[in-house]
Formats: C-alpha cells, structure tokens, sequence
C-alpha cells in the first residue's frame, strides 16, 4: 500500500513539474515590461506616424505600468529608424512603428544591400493603420476631373505631364507608376525630399497632379486649390463616399499607406502577444477610431500572424511594380 502510495505521489510530482516548466515561459511575462520601453519611429517628430506611435505609446504606458517612450530616428527613407529597431536586444524593451515603404517597398529597392530584411530580423506585433492615397491635380494645368477623362489626356499628351512624390522608391512614386502600368500611360517623374516640398511645387504649378496621403492634401482641396479625382483604396473611403476610386475604373488599382509595430526578431512570443492584444484593444475603442479618422486614417486592428502575411503579399505585388518600372536604388 505505501509502495503504492509512494509510487502515485511521485507520479503528481512529476506531472506538476512538467506542468511548471510548461507554464514558465509566460510567467516569466507576466511582470512585463520591468522597465522603461523605447518606441522607435522612423520619421520626424510632428508626422501623422508619430501621431499614431505617441497614442498608442501612451495607451500602452497606462495600461502595463511602465513609460513607453517615443524616440524619433528619421533618415534615409526609414532606414536608419527600422534598423535601430532590428538591430536592438529581443527583450521587448524596444519597440517599433514602420509603414509600407520600410517593409514592402525598400527589400525589392535595395535588395541585399538594405540593412535589415523584414521576414528575418522582424517581428511583426499589430498592423493599426490604412491611411488612403488620393490622386489629385492642379486645376489650372490639368482641366480632367474624372479618372476616364485624365486617362485619356494622358494618351494624348505622353511625357508632357509631370508627377511628384516624397522621392525615389516611396509609397507616392510607385502609386504613380503603377498607375501609368495600368493605363499605359506615360508621365514625368519628379522626386522631391519630402511631401512638403513636392506640395508646394504642386499649388505653384511646377508640377501637374500627384498621389499622396489625404491628410496633407485634403485641407487644399477644399479650398479649391486642388482638385481630388479619386482615391487609391480598394473601394470608396469613409471620409468621402462621394469621391469615386482608382479601382471603379482600373480594376484591382490599389496604393494605400499603412502602418504597424514590429519588435526584433527572437523576442519571446508571450511577449509579442501581449503587446499585440494591448494595441488592437486600443484600435478598436470608439475614441481612438474617431482620432484615426480625423487624422484622416482608419484604425484597423490586425493580429501579428495575418499582419506578416500582409507585409509579405504587399511586398510581391510592389516588387512586380518595380521591377517593370526598373527603379534602382543603391
């Protein structure tokens, strides 16, 4: 009977230690973050992006009971910030926000030259964004206000009308590019460093239409100093049902902007879920939705694994863009 007994309680001992190793990894998590977590934002401070990085810091700061501090790190096109970020401790103390030209653009723009390559030295945590592109034009150079009507000024006018973006590779030049692929049209490139220098270049005249984010041109389009044709989304946009999009004339015409968090590779995954459930809780509050909106984005709320796979499918489709445009950077 004791043997039995004996036998039996060492039998629970064994199960309770396996079920303790089991268990240990997430409760190493639970105190998580132990100490103060840097957020870096691959762009300068005062952008809609590090709008969005300071909401959700702070969202995450009051609900784990540590500062989440935002650290701005611009230059060369996100570059330097992403790879800070991929380059820092796996511990989840360093956070990160990219967009679409840091994970889906720049791997097929510089290929193995990039520092960092997204599917390896990244995590992704939540994708919280989808800012619209729209395609707008000066009124005083391009007469079209429908997307038929510039279609066919174009064909008629090859290589004598221009189109401006924040520079080389961004998400505004391949919206342009991708346009001409698919009307087999032909404009002019001009690059500038920024959106703000293209913009004014823009209401001046120097330059003919553009495709850019809805935040910095829709203050001029409701004055009138622009004219907006339509959106690059897939289907018409909340903030004006009324502006038809690329895709009701071009079929499958999609540019949107969109931005996520990512940590580095080999942070442990209790972690990264944690993280992740915290910030798609805040994305989908009433308020944060409404913020989002009036910054001219819609919050979305995307899980870590279909965020990857996101990143990875609209990687594919700007290499295709790319690669028929053969941009080429070093």
């Amino acid at each position: 009977m004791k043997t039995e007994e004996t036998s039996m309680r060492s039998m629970w001992l064994v199960l309770a230690s396996v079920m303790l190793l089991a268990t240990s990894p997430a409760k190493a998590q639970d105190g998580y973050p132990s100490k103060q977590v840097t957020v870096i934002v691959p762009f300068a401070a005062g952008g809609t992006a590090d709008i969005f990085a300071r909401m959700v810091s702070n969202h995450l700061q009051v609900k784990l009971g540590k500062p989440f501090v935002v650290e701005n790190v611009g230059g060369a096109g996100s570059i330097l910030g992403v790879t800070r970020l991929a380059k820092s401790a796996p511990d989840g103390i360093t956070l990160g926000l990219a967009s679409t030209s840091a994970l889906a653009i720049n791997p097929s723009l510089y290929g193995p030259k990039l520092s960092y390559q997204p599917d390896k030295d990244l995590v992704p945590v939540a994708q919280i964004s989808v800012v619209p592109n729209v395609l707008v034009v000066n009124p005083n150079k391009i007469k079209a206000r429908t997307v038929p009507e510039l279609i066919a000024y174009l064909k008629a006018n090859p290589d004598k009308v221009s189109f401006g973006s924040a520079g080389v590779g961004t998400s505004q030049h391949l919206a342009g590019e991708l346009f001409q692929q698919m009307t087999g049209t032909k404009m002019v490139h001009v690059p500038y460093k920024g959106s703000s220098q293209m913009l004014t270049d823009l209401l001046s005249g120097q330059i003919d239409l553009a495709f850019d984010n809805v935040p910095l041109l829709l203050p001029q389009v409701k004055t009138g100093q622009l004219a907006m044709l339509a959106t690059a989304t897939p289907k018409r946009a909340a903030f004006d049902p009324e502006v038809p999009a690329v895709a009701e004339f071009l079929p499958g015409f999609e540019a949107v902007a969109w931005h996520g968090f990512l940590v580095p590779a080999g942070t442990p995954k209790p972690i990264v879920e944690k993280l992740s459930a915290e910030i798609r809780a805040f994305m989908q509050q009433p308020d944060t939705v409404q913020k989002m909106a009036e910054l001219g984005a819609a919050a979305v709320a995307v899980d870590s694994e279909p965020f990857a796979a996101y990143i990875a499918s609209e990687t594919a489709r700007w290499k295709k863009v790319i690669e028929a445009a053969d941009i080429k950077l070093e």
